[in-house]
């Protein structure tokens, strides 16, 4: 963030947050998302930089998480994040498959980060750019 939550920079992040929040909980393929006790993650502290807020959401698939990010009222906010957040030298979005049931944890999605900041994309993290397959993901040996 350019600033802390509750700066004036972040006001407008902050008042769409919970029209974006629910616009994903409706939208085709949503499955979870995380949230603190403000109906969202902004409060819950994943890294030391308390600049740095988290986003986890589950979807049934890449398509539907795609179709909610670009294809919906989402993009009006996405294409307003330079107003709210620095440019980031790392990558600081990663996707992956999950089992049915599990609930990724902030510190799983922390770890998938800093295996794609450290090994680049592959089945085991990836993005829009280079998504892989469920098998693709199997069949991936993971570095050390």
């Amino acid at each position: 963030m350019l600033a802390p939550i509750d700066d004036p920079v972040m006001a407008d992040f902050v008042n769409n947050l919970d029209r974006i929040n629910n616009l994903a909980e409706k939208s085709d393929g949503f499955i979870w998302r995380l949230k603190g006790e403000d109906n969202n993650a902004t409060a819950i502290r994943v890294f030391e930089d308390p600049n740095l807020i988290i986003n986890m959401s589950v979807w049934s698939d890449i398509n539907a998480l795609f179709d909610f990010t670009y294809k919906s009222n989402h993009i009006e906010v996405l294409s307003r994040k330079n107003e709210w957040f620095s440019k980031m030298k790392d990558m600081h979005m990663a996707f992956w498959y999950i089992s049915e049931n599990h609930i990724p944890t902030p510190e799983e999605a922390k770890n998938r980060l800093a295996y794609m900041n450290k090994n680049g994309i592959t089945p085991y993290a990836f993005n829009f750019r280079k998504p892989f397959s469920i098998e693709e993901m199997l069949n991936y040996k993971v570095k050390a």
